[in-house]
């Protein structure tokens, strides 16, 4: 076996999996001050809306297609009448929409860091490595989703595969093309710098909103409040 591969495609991968784990969890046992998203919002609203609408609609629905297409084998899908060339057909359209929407959205978020005189002034050199792996990262998919045209779903998806289950197989990524490689590993690599980054407050999703009681205000009348307000203050006065 090829020493490369393997050092790229098994001992790199898990090397960044373990700098995740271990980085996300000693961060937020010492730092959980600076757990959060550094928003720049306060700085300029305005320009900040469309680049982050468009990235964060982008970059989830395809981490779930990522994670639908590569972790479930195709066998699954076959049992429910989706063939493979199927498959690549609704993952190449997908894939061209969401990309595009990641792609524009992280330009427009990296413009305006570098271009905003304020938003450049309160940010960090960590911020501009951040948006610009991001952007290597997903550029690389969207090369690979209009120009690839490689069946991933024999080679990539089982890799993956035994990544997630400790039995990797590195001899699978030998054919697969230059740009995919690039992309797999970019993305390693994007996931062990995340717990140093910005990227921590993935984390964070307020799911805990849909589940919580309802708060429940009760309207009175303004006389109401006025009467009481002023019957405390006669109160007052007489008391001093």
């Amino acid at each position: 076996m090829d020493l490369t591969y393997e050092l790229i495609f098994t001992v790199f991968p898990y090397l960044c999996l373990a700098t995740f784990v271990v980085g996300h969890s000693y961060r937020y046992i010492t730092d959980r001050y600076a757990w959060n998203a550094r928003s720049s919002q306060i700085l300029d609203k305005k320009s900040l809306f469309w680049g982050a609408v468009l990235f964060h609609v982008g970059i989830i629905l395809t981490f779930l297609g990522h994670a639908g297409g590569l972790l479930i084998p195709q066998k699954y899908y076959d049992l429910f009448g989706i063939s493979s060339e199927m498959h690549l057909v609704i993952a190449h359209w997908m894939g061209e929409v969401v990309g595009i929407a990641a792609f524009v959205g992280c330009l427009l978020l990296l413009w305006r860091r570098l271009s905003n005189k304020r938003v450049r002034a309160a940010g960090t050199l960590n911020d501009i490595i951040t948006l610009g792996a991001l952007t290597l990262v997903i550029s690389t998919g969207v090369y690979n989703v209009f120009f690839g045209h490689y069946n991933v779903l024999y080679s990539v998806a089982p890799w993956i595969r035994g990544i997630v289950f400790f039995s990797p197989d590195p001899e699978l990524m030998r054919p697969v093309p230059l740009s995919f490689k690039i992309h797999v590993t970019a993305a390693w690599a994007l996931l062990g710098f995340s717990p140093f980054s910005r990227l921590v407050h993935i984390w964070s999703v307020p799911l805990f909103y849909f589940f919580r009681r309802r708060i429940v205000f009760r309207r009175k009348p303004l006389g109401a409040i006025g009467k009481a307000g002023f019957g405390r203050f006669e109160a007052g006065g007489k008391e001093g």
